[in-house]
């Protein structure tokens, strides 16, 4: 697996490079790092997505846990925004997600979660990283009565559908939605927001079976939702990723509504309602060109990150701000949630809509999108490594970023959750700036 964390908690093929005993270790340094302040035995939420390496994980974690003494709550399939609400609202010491979010299924992963319910920074990481790579012998394991017991608390989920439909608080009677749950967790929670809210869904890919979590579905593959809402009468297609912190949207036509558009709706109509604070939003570098000319048109403030949900949320606590996301579809409503939450978004989308009463491809009009290619190119670490150390290859990148002007730009960075390196640009011919990713994808392989 190489480094154990990466922007999005730790994450590998499950039973071979994220193995049992990993996840015994990581249950037992986590519990270690995160609660030896705490005088009474820690209480630790495990939730997890539907993959079917998710079950062994969860047994692994949880006897890693109640070996240093802590004791475990498992919540069942819930999404993981669901996790980081309720380690706060049932006051746990700590809650664990198992999941990897929009990857296939033999991959999984685990996400750790503090107990005002923020993914943890790199330094506590660090911390775990170094007693799980390095030296357990800090760890203390107790005996009788002071090991950790286990609970089961299947209803715990609905605390967090109360708070999504609370948060929301608009009746969405007379709007049909399509909604595609990625065979994931949103399977188990969205039928029951959507409908509390009064929508009318129709829900496709909502039967996990273990193996066909985001096969060919959810937020990475939108095809089917597409197909959906062209052959209906739909007024919005909404589709959620494995384990549902993320959403993308389909308008009354058939067109893609990404992250990018979907905060400038946001942070748009919180504008107008006068609860955009600091009239800012917080986005990543790999946002489009077309949300800083949007924002710039409409008074709002862009402030800009690297990539990952973790890192826009940093910068939102610095500084106040409550609206910020990925392009991916990860978008964080501070003044409701810790971290991006699909359901929540998706929900937020579908009640500008009810209110409006505008279609949603008027809505999305706000902001126009730069025509956009990303390639990615399998990578080991050496790759990784070069594309911020090897100067030829530093040079050509700035070059072809040159050659493009104010017109265009070019961004090449390595994933933090796979062996990929991702190459993306931007520019006003579709068809020059995907010749030009081929170019450096080539001069990438051949000087590495």
């Amino acid at each position: 697996m190489g480094r154990l964390f990466g922007t999005d908690g730790a994450r590998g093929i499950a039973n071979t490079e994220l193995t049992c005993e990993l996840a015994t270790n990581i249950g037992r340094a986590a519990a270690y790092v995160l609660t030896e302040k705490t005088t009474e035995k820690p209480k630790v939420l495990i939730g997890k997505d539907t993959r079917v390496s998710s079950n062994m994980l969860e047994m692994a974690l949880a006897a890693g846990l109640c070996s240093v003494g802590a004791d475990v709550v498992l919540v069942g399939f819930v999404p993981t925004p669901a996790i980081a609400f309720l380690v706060q609202d049932r006051e746990a010491d700590a809650g664990i997600m198992i999941s990897a979010s929009h990857n296939p299924c033999e991959f999984n992963g685990i996400k750790i979660f503090d107990s005002n319910g923020y993914k943890l920074p790199d330094s506590l990481e660090a911390e775990i990283e170094a007693l799980v790579l390095d030296d357990m012998s800090p760890i203390k394991y107790p005996v009788g009565g002071d090991v950790g017991s286990v609970f089961v608390r299947n209803d715990y989920v609905h605390f967090y559908i109360d708070h999504i439909v609370k948060s929301v608080g608009t009746d969405l009677s007379g709007l049909k939605i399509a909604i595609d749950c990625a065979n994931g967790c949103a399977s188990y929670t969205a039928q029951t927001i959507f409908s509390r809210l009064g929508a009318e869904c129709e829900f496709m890919h909502s039967s996990p079976n273990g193996v066909n979590i985001n096969a060919r579905c959810g937020s990475t593959h939108m095809e089917d939702l597409i197909d959906y809402v062209n052959g209906h009468d739909v007024d919005l297609g909404l589709a959620f990723d494995g384990d549902s912190d993320r959403c993308l949207a389909v308008d009354e036509n058939g067109k893609l509504i990404d992250g990018d558009k979907m905060i400038a709706i946001f942070a748009n109509d919180m504008k107008s309602r006068g609860v955009l604070k600091k009239d800012t939003a917080v986005v990543t570098v790999m946002t489009n060109l077309g949300f800083k000319h949007f924002a710039r048109k409409n008074g709002i403030t862009v402030k800009e990150t690297t990539v990952g949900d973790r890192y826009v949320l940093e910068e939102m606590l610095k500084c106040g701000y409550n609206i910020g996301g990925e392009q991916s579809g990860h978008i964080i409503f501070k003044d409701f949630a810790n971290t991006g939450d699909g359901q929540l978004s998706g929900a937020m989308l579908a009640s500008i809509i009810k209110k409006s009463g505008k279609p949603a491809s008027e809505i999305a009009s706000i902001m126009t999108a730069f025509p956009q290619t990303l390639l990615n190119i399998k990578a080991n670490d050496a790759m990784k490594k070069a594309i911020k150390e090897n100067k030829k290859i530093i040079d050509y990148i700035a070059s072809i970023n040159d050659s493009l002007k104010d017109k265009g730009r070019v961004l090449v960075r390595a994933s933090g959750t796979e062996p990929l390196i991702r190459i993306m640009l931007e520019g006003e011919n579709i068809g020059e700036i995907k010749g030009l990713a081929n170019k450096i994808a080539d001069y990438i392989k051949e000087n590495c």
